[in-house]
């Protein structure tokens, strides 16, 4: 176009725009929903990394921390670390049973205990009540240290500061509730409140001693000139084959901050379906707003204007809208987080600095302009092909040739940049790429299901079922009718119904399979830290208890694989495998044996004899060793209590991890691990109801000794899996909001269609209850297409989810899925009355006369 018709277009434009936003109001509701959900997904998540980088060296403890498995640091450890820090504090975790006795029944609940020195904490502060400081609390009172403990700690065992709490053979005084500790974020996954006390008071309680499992870490209060890249490469060179592991305040919470991208990154995936839909409304609203124009453009057309002149002047105005929805959006995603921050903050188990901040918020623009352009381009790339003879002919229809070829490739390519950009941001690729294929292909069965839907109402409306039911054959003629909104009403609520589905599947899939993991006859206990010469009277008084059924015992050392044939563990499975694997990442169980375990199936090699006495041989569970490229013979290093031990694979056999048995990743040969000291694990079956009493007859015995509840552990899981199912949910119904403004949008873009209908309708004899009921099951039949297509396309994706992502079964789940086709039907069903009384009440002389 030459300039001059640009500036005639634009001056066009502008008048047409000073005559208002009618029929442009869902376009910009529809626009400003999906870039808020987006923007304020966004603001969030770099509200929490801001928060976690501020807070860096407080929430991990130190400027950085060097972390030893099930034993303390060496004498060169701890004056290596001493001679590069200014402060040095050291921290022991563990699990352990406290006992509490008010009423002289012993109450006995499983906590995570964390021992500190008089240094802890280096940043940060903790928070008691009643408050005052940790020193003086931990000093004790009457003769006996003290202890901290978490509020659910004190409400289970109806404890108050000033009562006696036991660990191990120890005697602690309770001082305070523990309210906040600074680094409690970096803990491990905890099966029980918290409790803090001196590690020196720990001496005599026999929790703490060779074989045992606890955790050592050492916090460093860096000088100002440290660097913290050298300095971690220099521990990693001296001690790394000696089990150490070392974080720094660069990402002191990895597995915080890979939590918070990866849901966000998914909640962002779900709100891009939602622009999808809202992509829907804007292509709708587009093209009511054409036919709205067409006699305007057919003026224009006959006065000289071109198709390209056309297609500027509503290019432009529509662009001057998508920016104002675009914006609106905005400022609604960045106020919304900034306006409920405190509430927002206290939800959250980390800290977070909410803010402006201009990365997510031209994030969500992008997602938004290109997607406004995209689902713009169709309805005007057609106005522009409409000729002016056939619009003066017929001003009720649009022109329904498909645009051109150009405009065809040009929608495409600016769809591949939009699926490019939002898998090049999100963390999650694999995931980003799919969600975009699903959306295309949701969008296609969407499109083929109207037309299905069209095709079976026509031939339904000539057939006996309609016969004498005029209301259905009015509803089916409007439904397989030409235009009509059958299109835009299946793919409006289509898409947002789908993503709901998926959603309560996969919602549904992942409960169920922690209960079809859990076997029909699942452990009550485990029990941990069974001393050896402990084992003979445990085993006793367990297999005399009311109610066991079963008990499984072996001995139990923690390693970490370090090597493979003597490369880095993880460079050689990164080679192999193109990936990482969870086995090397920390510490992992080792056992050993004479003879295979009682339900072995070895799948490649052979056991060893049960007199073998030579160089240390390995048995790998086969499943583990194939993800990460081992083969027989392979030699793995295995640093146990700072000590490497190097075997050769033996064999592999089958391990069934979830029957909750004593599974092993890596078992040895007895010979092998001659000498190291260890401990016994045990997993308990017993009766429900006998639990208590079987805790209390070992507890009393073995106070050491930590139990550990399979049905509460289970129980975590759940809660831990609502909270996250409770976010996607949100980001869901955002969705499914914008799909329902926009089908409301579809309703309202029919109700000039229907005023017409109504008044041929009155005409000829039809009641208004009639007309009322033709309306009601036209929108309910097309709210049930739109729910059944959602049901096929949640259930695939539900299943691809589960099948390919979480690795585990899929099973159709029903309840949710008849709820998705009511739901539909029932929203479709209430879109279409809101507009419906118009029509009802409209005069048919006068309707009928302004279409002379």
């Amino acid at each position: 176009m030459s300039r001059p018709q640009l500036r005639a277009a634009a001056r066009i434009a502008g008048r047409e725009l000073r005559g208002g936003l009618s029929g442009f109001r869902i376009f910009l509701i529809c626009l400003a929903l999906g870039v808020a959900a987006i923007a304020a997904v966004g603001s969030v998540r770099t509200a929490i990394q801001a928060g976690l980088e501020r807070e860096a060296s407080a929430l991990l403890g130190g400027d950085a921390e060097a972390e030893f498995t099930y034993r303390f640091a060496t004498d060169e450890e701890s004056a290596w670390l001493e001679e590069n820090s200014d402060r040095l504090s050291e921290v022991v975790d563990f699990r352990s049973m406290a006992v509490a006795d008010p009423d002289g029944a012993a109450e006995r609940a499983l906590t995570q205990v964390k021992g500190v020195d008089a240094a802890y904490p280096l940043f940060g502060s903790v928070a008691l009540d009643p408050p005052m400081p940790l020193a003086q609390a931990l000093a004790g009172a009457d003769g006996l240290p003290g202890l901290v403990a978490a509020p659910a700690l004190l409400d289970r065992l109806a404890l108050a500061p000033g009562d006696v709490l036991r660990l191990g053979t120890q005697d602690f005084r309770l001082m305070a509730a523990l309210l906040r500790e600074p680094d409690g974020v970096t803990a491990s996954f905890a099966l029980g409140p918290r409790i803090i006390v001196a590690t020196d008071a720990l001496e005599g309680s026999g929790l703490i001693t060779t074989g045992t499992l606890f955790e050592t870490a050492y916090r460093l209060a860096l000088p100002p000139e440290a660097n913290v890249v050298a300095l971690g490469r220099e521990a990693q060179r001296r001690f790394r084959d000696a089990g150490l592991s070392w974080r720094d305040n660069r990402n002191g919470t990895p597995s915080v901050s890979r939590f918070v991208d990866r849901l966000s990154a998914f909640l962002v995936l779900v709100g891009l379906a939602g622009l999808a839909v809202g992509g829907v409304g804007v292509s709708a609203a587009v093209r009511s707003y054409i036919e709205g124009k067409t006699a305007t453009i057919a003026t224009l057309k006959t006065v000289g204007a071109q198709g390209g002149t056309i297609f500027a002047i509503y290019l432009m105005q529509i662009g001057v809208l998508a920016l104002a929805g675009v914006g609106l959006g905005l400022v609604l995603g960045a106020g919304i987080p900034w306006l409920f921050a405190p509430v927002i903050e206290a939800r959250l188990p980390v800290p977070a600095e909410f803010g402006l901040y201009s990365a997510p918020l031209a994030e969500a623009a992008f997602y938004g302009l290109m997607t406004a352009l995209i689902f713009t381009l169709w309805p005007l790339a057609r106005a522009r092909r409409i000729r002016a003879a056939g619009l003066f002919r017929d001003v009720t229809e649009a022109d329904r040739h498909l645009p051109s070829r150009r405009f065809i490739a040009l929608i495409a390519a600016l769809a591949g940049v939009l699926i490019a950009a939002a898998t090049w941001l999100s963390d999650m690729e694999f995931l980003a790429l799919w969600s975009a294929a699903g959306v295309l292909a949701v969008l296609g069965a969407l499109l083929l299901a109207a037309r299905g839907v069209r095709w079976l109402a026509r031939r339904l409306a000539h057939s006996a079922l309609a016969r004498g039911r005029p209301s259905l054959r009015l509803a089916l003629g409007a439904v397989g009718g030409p235009g009509g909104e059958t299109a835009a009403v299946t793919l409006s609520l289509g898409l947002g119904l789908t993503v709901l589905a998926t959603i309560g599947q996969i919602d549904s899939n992942l409960r169920g399979a922690i209960q079809r993991e859990i076997p029909e006859i699942a452990p009550a206990y485990f029990f941990i830290d069974i001393q050896p010469d402990q084992l003979d009277g445990f085993l006793v008084r367990t297999r005399q208890s009311d109610g066991v059924t079963g008990i499984e015992t072996a001995p139990m050392l923690r390693g970490i694989l370090t090597r493979i044939n003597g490369e880095n563990a993880r460079a050689y499975v990164r080679a192999s495998t193109g990936e990482s694997h969870w086995v090397l990442r920390g510490d992992r169980g080792v056992t050993y044996a004479a003879t295979p375990p009682d339900g072995t199936e070895i799948l490649a090699g052979d056991w060893w004899p049960e007199d073998y006495d030579g160089p240390p041989l390995l048995s790998f569970a086969e499943e583990e060793a194939r993800e990460m490229g081992l083969q027989l013979g392979d030699e793995v290093t295995v640093n146990v209590l700072g000590r490497d031990l190097t075997a050769t694979i033996a064999n592999f056999r089958k391990v069934e991890f979830q029957d909750m048995g004593i599974n092993f990743v890596m078992l040895l040969n007895p010979g092998a691990l001659a000498g190291a000291p260890h401990t016994y694990i045990a997993t308990v079956y017993a009766d429900r109801g006998v639990e208590g009493s079987l805790l209390r007859t070992l507890g009393g015995a073995y106070p050491n000794i930590t139990a550990i509840s399979v049905r509460e552990a289970i129980d975590q899981v759940t809660q831990a899996l609502d909270g996250l199912a409770a976010a996607v949910r949100y980001g869901a119904a955002a969705t499914l909001l914008t799909g329902f403004v926009v089908l409301i949008g579809a309703a309202a873009a029919g109700e000039r269609r229907r005023v017409f209908e109504a008044a041929v309708l009155k005409t000829v004899g039809a009641t208004r209850a009639r007309i009322l009921a033709s309306f009601a099951l036209r929108s309910a039949i097309l709210g049930s297409a739109a729910g059944a297509v959602a049901i096929l396309a949640g259930g695939l994706a539900g299943w691809g989810v589960m099948r390919f992502v979480m690795e585990t079964d899929y099973v159709f789940e029903p309840v949710s899925a008849l709820a998705i086709v009511a739901g539909g039907a029932l929203a479709a069903l209430l879109a279409g009355l809101v507009f419906a009384w118009r029509p009802l009440t409209s005069r048919p002389a006068r309707v009928l006369r302004a279409q002379d």
